[in-house]
């Protein structure tokens, strides 16, 4: 992405097309978020939904931050030791479940696959960002 700002480290900083891009490039990412007193980072397979992440949980800590629209941080990223190259996705926003069951049936349409199916996962979580910012090695 030649003629992209630089940030105070040296890394392209991204526009808001190629942060969405490069988050729906990738399975799996990691959901921030407050719970009983602590800051717990998870990872989750996902798939982008417009500008909103979307996931699938069973009952626990990331369906009591989404049921709460709790603030949330999603990262995702990708890094290749040999060449030294690499990019990160931040989103900052509000979890929420989504119960709607047109909604329901729309997203499980978009190809959303568990990397673990050990555990049943009914619920679909909704992150509505607030900011988007990217950053990549520059080219």
């Amino acid at each position: 992405m030649l003629g992209q700002p630089i940030d105070h480290a040296g890394l392209e900083t991204l526009p808001l097309d190629a942060c969405l891009r490069l988050l729906a490039s990738v399975p799996v990412g990691r959901m921030g978020f407050y719970s009983d007193g602590e800051l717990v980072v998870l990872p989750v397979n996902h798939v982008v939904d417009g500008q909103d992440v979307v996931f699938r949980t069973a009952a626990g800590s990331k369906l009591s931050a989404a049921e709460g629209q709790g603030l949330v941080a999603f990262e995702a990223d990708d890094y290749d030791p040999e060449t030294r190259s690499g990019w990160s996705v931040l989103v900052n926003g509000r979890a929420e479940v989504v119960y709607e069951d047109t909604e329901i049936q729309r997203l499980s349409r978009l190809g959303l696959h568990p990397w673990v199916t050990a555990v049943d996962r009914p619920f679909w979580i909704r992150i509505r960002p607030t900011s988007i910012t990217g950053r990549q090695t520059p080219a």
